[in-house]
Formats: structure tokens, C-alpha cells, sequence
């Protein structure tokens, strides 16, 4: 699943969450804007209520990209 994928789900269930990148707290329909196109292009997945996390080329989670936050 893409990271722009990951972001329209949680806009289209209206999830009351944040999404932090360590510096800055971010609504998901916010990111959608301000990303890049390759980085809405990442493969990624969302383990709910911990983090989205970067899917590597090898298939495994990579880096955390943002940590999920309860409104």
C-alpha cells in the first residue's frame, strides 16, 4: 500500500488521530497536501494507534515516518 493510500484511508473513516514526524503534529488530509508526490509514492503501513512505518525494498518495515497520536 502507497503512503497516500494510508492517508485517504484514514481521511475517508474521519479517524481521530494525529500523526507526528517527531518535530510537528499533522492531521492526515494536511500531509496529503504538503508531501511530496515520491513520498506519497512509498510503499508503507499503518500498525494502528503506533506508527506508519516505511516498507523497505526487501519487503520489511523500515523507518517510522510518523507515530500515530489519539486527538
Amino acid at each position: 500500500m502507497k503512503l497516500r493510500e494510508v492517508l485517504n484511508q484514514i481521511v475517508e473513516e474521519e479517524a481521530p488521530i494525529l500523526l507526528s514526524d517527531g518535530d510537528q503534529d499533522y492531521e492526515a488530509g494536511e500531509l496529503l497536501d504538503k508531501l511530496s508526490e515520491p513520498m506519497l509514492k512509498r510503499e508503507a503501513h499503518m500498525q494502528p494507534g503506533l506508527y506508519i512505518a516505511e516498507i523497505n525494498s526487501g519487503g520489511y518495515l523500515g523507518q517510522v515516518l510518523f507515530k500515530v497520536k489519539q486527538k
